[in-house]
């Protein structure tokens, strides 16, 4: 069955927290998970746990990959570390305090082209 995502930018939290968790449970479809989807994914572990960011993005989607049989040779460890480092450095422009509804919004609209770093 289809996931309905919800539209981008976000109108609450909790639609940011329903990707994440179709992440984490693998219940996204894998050509629903969209760079989109992967920049709120991301914005969410560094909001909540900076330190884990990584590891937490890394073990999700070898976990994702593996769940919808897509070969892993797929996940390029460079390439999640440039973009986590790019999440990272756009949520340091927003001045404080800002809600993660806001970051993440922020995050999407400066970071929407997937083309930004190079594969």
């Amino acid at each position: 069955m289809p996931v309905n995502h919800p539209p981008i930018p976000y109108s609450t939290e909790s639609e940011i927290e329903a990707v994440v968790k179709g992440f984490e449970d693998c219940s996204t479809p894998k050509d629903d998970f969209t760079h989109r989807l992967h920049l709120t994914v991301g914005v969410w572990y560094l909001w909540h746990s900076e330190n884990l960011a990584f590891e937490k993005m890394r073990d999700g989607l070898f976990h994702f990959l593996q769940h919808h049989e897509v070969p892993i040779a797929k996940y390029r460890e460079d390439v999640t570390l440039a973009w986590l480092d790019l999440i990272k450095q756009t949520m340091a422009e927003c001045e404080s305090p800002v809600s993660l509804l806001e970051m993440t919004n922020h995050v999407i609209d400066r970071l929407g082209d997937s083309g930004l770093i190079k594969k």
